[in-house]
């Protein structure tokens, strides 16, 4: 048996699956934590990395191993590889003025998704090198490259110290605003702009099935919806709704989608396709807020959303409890509107939360089809997916059935799935079988949306 490995470097932990390369099954596995907070020391992956692949039974019998990774993080090394300045998450949102002074620089939305496929807002990296730039620009004078979560932490774990030496793969450069993930080129005009006339070095970017030889192979690595959807099985018309620390809507397509109001980024997947995607920063999280309010545990919750009717009694919640990316609106709040004495029970609260996250994960899912992208089936994925009232609720907010997959870590398990193709030779990943699912269906509840649409602008 030949095995594989994949890491999932996530915001808020490291997981490593030991795979069967030829079936996908999992063999062994290990996780750990990392720290808190929307800017890191990168040390702390390669530490969580570390006890996670001691977990896991160690890496001495793997034949190849890829890494999977949150997207959008701002790494800056200097000319010898040290680490410049902590790194800043995709969640954090400093950068929100450096986003839209970079959109207004190069002439507003339209000429960023005509460039690169996607509109710079606070996540992305472009931004956060221009918030660089402004305010730490002795820090910027000293980045001589930057990278990804992803590729420094597969940089590290190959035990490389050039800065020459950092990879990256299309799927994850796709989001860093200076990378056209149609025509696999660099601007390095837009990271000059960002840099305000610095260019530092960018990391070479592999191929889906392209290889890094040494003790051990590595994988090019993947972004982490990138990842999942690989771990999937996903293909054209499968739509993956992933409910974790940030929400998201994707899915996997044969054409680029550029958007002209930046709703909706054009990344790349990770087999040479396409990952039109819509992120909101606000989905798990908004279950968590509602069960600590309510003083309640999550089945708890569920079940007090399921004994509320649909539309919880005129009550609606406006989820941008941390700001929000999609719409683009940093600053925003969280809101409740439609508060009566009548509707003021704990369970319409809970049902509202369920119902407002799912509707800024609809609005997501209309993005998409207003660009042209098919949905044959919807994949919903993630911590929120273990909700039963998500899983109950989301057929009638979306206005069609939901597959819930068997519950698994899919983005190691896409990474996994790409080490097993850098390692095969083959022209296409290696057929796993796909994961079992479970389908919830219900009858489509229109007004709860349309009620959604009427007071999601209501607040700032």
């Amino acid at each position: 048996m030949t095995l594989v490995a994949g890491i999932d470097c996530s915001t808020q932990s490291c997981k490593v699956l030991i795979c069967d390369a030829g079936t996908g099954a999992v063999i062994r596995q290990g996780r750990a934590t990392h720290p808190d907070g929307t800017e890191i020391d990168p040390a702390a992956w390669e530490s969580a990395a570390g006890q996670a692949i001691v977990a896991a039974g160690g890496l001495d019998d793997v034949a190849a191993v890829s890494v999977g990774g949150q997207q959008h993080g701002m790494v800056c090394l200097d000319s010898t590889g040290a680490v410049v300045r902590p790194a800043l998450l995709w969640n954090d949102v400093r950068s929100a003025q450096a986003a839209r002074d970079l959109v207004d620089d190069l002439g507003g939305p339209q000429a960023w998704a005509h460039a690169v496929g996607l509109v710079p807002l606070a996540a992305v990296t472009a931004a956060k090198l221009r918030w660089l730039a402004d305010h730490e620009p002795h820090h910027a004078d000293r980045t001589a490259a930057v990278c990804l979560p992803h590729d420094w932490l597969t940089w590290r774990l190959r035990g490389e110290s050039d800065i020459a030496a950092v990879t990256t793969d299309r799927s994850d450069a796709s989001g860093t605003g200076y990378f056209d993930a149609e025509t696999d080129r660099y601007r390095v005009d837009l990271l000059e702009l960002a840099l305000r006339g610095r260019s530092p070095a960018l990391p070479r970017v592999l191929g889906p099935s392209e290889s890094l030889s040494g003790a051990t192979l590595f994988g090019a690595g993947l972004g982490d919806n990138a990842a999942a959807a690989l771990g999937l099985g996903a293909g054209e018309g499968d739509v993956i709704v992933s409910i974790g620390t940030s929400g998201v809507v994707c899915a996997v397509a044969a054409d680029p989608v550029r958007d002209d109001r930046g709703f909706v980024a054009g990344f790349a997947d990770g087999t040479g396709r396409y990952l039109p995607l819509v992120c909101t920063l606000n989905a798990a999280r908004v279950l968590d807020a509602a069960a600590t309010m309510l003083r309640v545990d999550h089945d708890d919750l569920s079940s007090l959303a399921l004994s509320a009717p649909p539309g919880s009694a005129g009550l609606v919640l406006v989820p941008y409890l941390e700001g929000e990316r999609t719409p683009n609106r940093p600053n925003a709040s969280g809101a409740l509107h439609g508060l009566r004495v009548s509707n003021s029970t704990p369970a319409n609260l809970a049902r509202a939360a369920v119902e407002g996250m799912l509707c800024a994960l609809a609005e997501g899912l209309a993005q998409l089809t207003t660009h042209g992208v098919s949905v044959r089936r919807i994949l919903l994925i993630g911590g929120g997916a273990q909700s039963r009232a998500v899983c109950e609720i989301a057929p009638t907010v979306f206005g069609m059935p939901v597959l819930v997959p068997t519950a698994a870590e899919y983005v190691a398990l896409g990474a996994a799935r790409q080490a097993a193709w850098a390692c095969s030779g083959s022209p296409a990943p290696p057929a796993w079988s796909p994961p079992a699912t479970l389908e919830y269906a219900g009858d489509a509840a229109p007004g709860v949306l349309q009620r959604y649409a009427q007071v999601q602008d209501l607040t700032e």
